[in-house]
C-alpha cells in the first residue's frame, strides 16, 4: 500500500499543532514553578519557541487547506494546563525528566513530517520543519542536561544535531 505522504504531512503537522499546544502551557506553568534565576529565564524562552512553532505549524496547515483537530486540541489544552499546574507540586525534577523526554519525540516528529514534505514535494517547507526539529533538540539536550545525572534517565539521547538535516543533502 503506497504512502499518502500528504495526508502523512497534514496528520504530523496536526499533532505537532496541538502538542505545541500543551507545551506552551506547560512551559508557563514550569517556567513559573522553578527558583533558579537562569532556569527560569531559559524554560520562559523554550515557552516563547513553543508558541512560534505553533504559529508556524499552523500557517503550514493553512497553507495546505487543513485545519487543526478540534478533539485534539481541546484535549491537549487541558493536558498543557494541568501539567503546567502539577510543575508548582511535583517538584523540580519530574518537570524536567518529562520536558527532555517530550522534547526528545519532538524532534522525531518534525523530522518525519520534512520526509512527508519532500515526498509530497512540498520543498519549500523542509527547512522550516528541519528548523524547529533542530530547536527541539536543543530544548531536548537543556532538559537531559538537567537530569543527566539521574539513574531515573531512560531515553536515548538523539543524534548530533547535525544529523537532522543529513537525509536531505
Amino acid at each position: 500500500m503506497a504512502v499518502d505522504h500528504l495526508s502523512e504531512l497534514i496528520r504530523e503537522l496536526c499533532n505537532a499543532y496541538s502538542a505545541e499546544l500543551a507545551a506552551g502551557f506547560a512551559y508557563r506553568g514550569h517556567w513559573r514553578s522553578v527558583r533558579d534565576a537562569a532556569q527560569r529565564a531559559r524554560i520562559r524562552q523554550i515557552e516563547q519557541e513553543e508558541w512560534h512553532h505553533r504559529q508556524l505549524v499552523g500557517g503550514i496547515l493553512r497553507d495546505l487547506g487543513a485545519k487543526p483537530n478540534l478533539v485534539r486540541e481541546v484535549i491537549f489544552f487541558a493536558i498543557g494546563r494541568i501539567l503546567g499546574l502539577l510543575c508548582h507540586v511535583s517538584g523540580w525534577f519530574v518537570p524536567m525528566y518529562g520536558a527532555g523526554f517530550l522534547e526528545r519525540r519532538n524532534i522525531v516528529e518534525y523530522e518525519r513530517a520534512a520526509m512527508h514534505a519532500y515526498h509530497c514535494h512540498r520543498e519549500d517547507l523542509i527547512d522550516c520543519l528541519l528548523t524547529m526539529a533542530e530547536l527541539e533538540w536543543e530544548h531536548e539536550s537543556y532538559f537531559r542536561g538537567n537530569v543527566s545525572r539521574h539513574p531515573a534517565l531512560l531515553w536515548d539521547a538523539p543524534p548530533a544535531k547535525e544529523t537532522i538535516r543529513a537525509p536531505f543533502g
